[in-house]
Parts: C-alpha cells; structure tokens; sequence
C-alpha cells in the first residue's frame, strides 16, 4: 500500500487507538496523535512504567514516537475497552 493511503487512513484515525506493524515486524501501540507529511506520531496508551510519573527519552506522558509512513505494513484500530 502507498504512503499516501496510510496518510489518509492515519487522518481519519486521528485520536484513536490503533496498533501500528512495521516492515520489520515491530508492532507500536498508541492513541494518533499527530500526522505529518512523513510521519504519524503515537501517544502511548496508558502511564509510564517505572517512572514515576515522568516521561524519558520522548516516551513521557503527552509525547510519543513517530513512525515514517513509508515503513507502516499494516495499521488496526483496537478498542481501549482491553487494555
């Protein structure tokens, strides 16, 4: 599938959870929190483990991590209800 069609499919999932796979097989999980040319960026869903309530190296609370559209392989909304 083109970037263009998970650009388009990352906008009309904005503020939702969904599960992200790579190319490489890695799997990202988050709520859509920003889309860009290149990249969608994931909020993580959920607090911080293990620190305290403060976020480390771009994984804190309110940030996330952004993942080039090119390398998306697959995206699934997923329902909060399981988490």
């Amino acid at each position: 599938m083109s970037v263009e069609h998970f650009h388009g499919l990352c906008h009309r999932h904005m503020g939702r959870a969904v599960e992200i796979r790579t190319h490489d097989g890695r799997i990202h999980r988050g709520i859509i929190h920003r889309v860009s040319d290149n990249r969608v960026f994931l909020q993580p869903i959920g607090r911080p483990r293990n620190l305290g309530g403060f976020g480390y190296g771009g994984w804190g609370w309110g940030w996330g991590a952004g993942i080039a559209l090119g390398f998306i392989a697959s995206l699934a909304v997923i329902s909060l209800f399981f988490w």
